[in-house]
């Protein structure tokens, strides 16, 4: 048997979806998902970061929004999200060139 240690290689993309809607729900603003999500598919729009179309964007905003939720992030109340204090620890530091 081979001792040989496998090492897990994970490449971290910019998570473009998740710094917009932290953007958004930092203004503490309380927002339906429907009105959340075409604020943040307008922002990605402008900044060219839309793949995939726009269903599939919004799945994806759907799931980390409740990811952030989960993490106890944004404050869910219904059907509507507004950010909390420590919204800001779900960006991802910028990297260092």
């Amino acid at each position: 048997m081979s001792n040989a240690r496998r090492s897990r290689f994970s490449r971290r993309i910019p998570d473009h979806v998740t710094d917009e809607l932290v953007t958004v729900l930092s203004d503490k603003q309380t927002f339906g998902f429907n009105d959340l999500f075409e604020v943040v598919y307008e922002n990605l729009k402008a900044r060219n970061a839309v793949s995939g179309g726009e269903e599939m964007l919004r799945l994806r905003a759907y799931e980390k929004l409740q990811n952030l939720v989960t993490r106890g992030m944004v404050e869910k109340s219904g059907k509507q999200y507004r950010g909390l204090d420590n919204l800001q620890e779900a960006v991802a530091p910028p990297a260092i060139s």
